[in-house]
């Protein structure tokens, strides 16, 4: 499959499905992404095995140049578009735009049931870019870094202070598997607690949906809330990975959906607890939610919890353009 590169007349780019053999080339082409917090080295070999993606790859003279990935989602309605890199001596060239006008021609004669495609950011949106994509919810994005061990023995010393401090933990219930399809697709959390009713886990935008659920079960997610019954606040963490950053580094990820932050801090404190005795080293952990509550949950991670913040303010975008 090939296709000329129209930035470029003398050049030209072939397209091939990614196979174990490209796995070297790709980490070569990417590294210092994402500041080291590149998440494609721990998940390239299950990607390529995964039913419904599939991951592209941009060659120049037999060579991987670039990556992108499609997932169909949502009973086949939508393109999850994700991993796109290029790499560093080829960007500015049109490759990515190449890249992605490829894939959408792929959605179109393999998937002819797509509406649409979607998509998340982290950086700066321009007009350019809300011409051509629908902005379908925003998430705050809170990065703090800790050791797995030393957090984990004076956690419940953190806790007792916080309680002396006048801090109140809320309670939260641990959904079992059998129950997270009756609690995230009851109509009232869809559209009270769930932002635009979609699940946005670990970078991936779910419509709120039985087949989409059945997906997010082979990812072993805990999914905390506030009551079973009637929920609020409703937190789930991706199982952590390693990532590039260093020897012995590790990434936690928690998606918080809902406008409670005592329940939040709370969730946080839960799911630290079930993750920390399964983790060695140092720890990056993302915790995504409502943009409003970044400034009070940052405040307890540095002064509650002891965490070092990692990052200032950023914020995540959900877009969506049509097929």
């Amino acid at each position: 499959m090939k296709l000329e590169s129209p930035s470029a007349a003398d050049s030209q780019l072939e397209f091939t499905v990614a196979t174990e053999e490209e796995f070297e080339e790709v980490l070569a082409m990417s590294k210092g992404i994402y500041g080291g917090l590149d998440y494609l080295p721990s998940r390239y070999h299950a990607w390529i095995r995964e039913p419904n993606r599939t991951v592209i790859l941009a060659k120049k003279n037999g060579a991987v140049i670039g990556l992108q990935s499609i997932y169909i989602i949502d009973s086949g309605e939508t393109a999850l578009v994700e991993g796109l890199r290029v790499a560093p001596w080829e960007r500015g060239k049109g490759v990515a735009g190449d890249l992605q006008r490829f894939c959408s021609q792929m959605v179109k004669e393999k998937h002819p049931g797509v509406k649409v495609s979607r998509l998340t950011r982290d950086d700066q949106l321009g007009p350019k870019d809300f011409k051509k994509y629908r902005v379908i919810a925003k998430q705050g994005i809170l990065l703090v870094r800790f050791g797995a061990q030393e957090l984990l023995e004076r956690l419940d010393a953190a806790e007792l202070a916080l309680a002396e401090g006048g801090f109140c933990l809320e309670a939260s219930e641990l959904l079992s598997e059998g129950e997270v399809s009756a609690v995230v697709l009851a109509e009232r959390f869809r559209h009270e607690v769930l932002p635009n009713q979609t699940i946005i886990q670990d970078w991936q935008p779910f419509k709120a949906t039985e087949s989409n659920l059945a997906l997010l079960r082979k990812k072993e997610l805990h999914w905390l809330v506030d009551r079973k019954d009637m929920p609020s606040v409703a937190t789930l963490s991706t199982r952590p990975f390693p990532i590039p950053l260093g020897q012995d580094w590790s990434y936690l990820n928690i998606d918080a959906f809902g406008r409670h932050p005592a329940h939040l801090k709370g969730q946080l404190l839960r799911h630290l607890r079930l993750q920390l005795p399964g983790l060695r080293g140092s720890v990056m952990c993302q915790l995504f939610l409502e943009p409003e509550l970044w400034l009070e949950m940052a405040t307890f991670c540095q002064a509650g919890l002891g965490l070092e913040l990692a990052k200032g303010y950023t914020e995540q975008f959900l877009l969506e353009s049509d097929i």
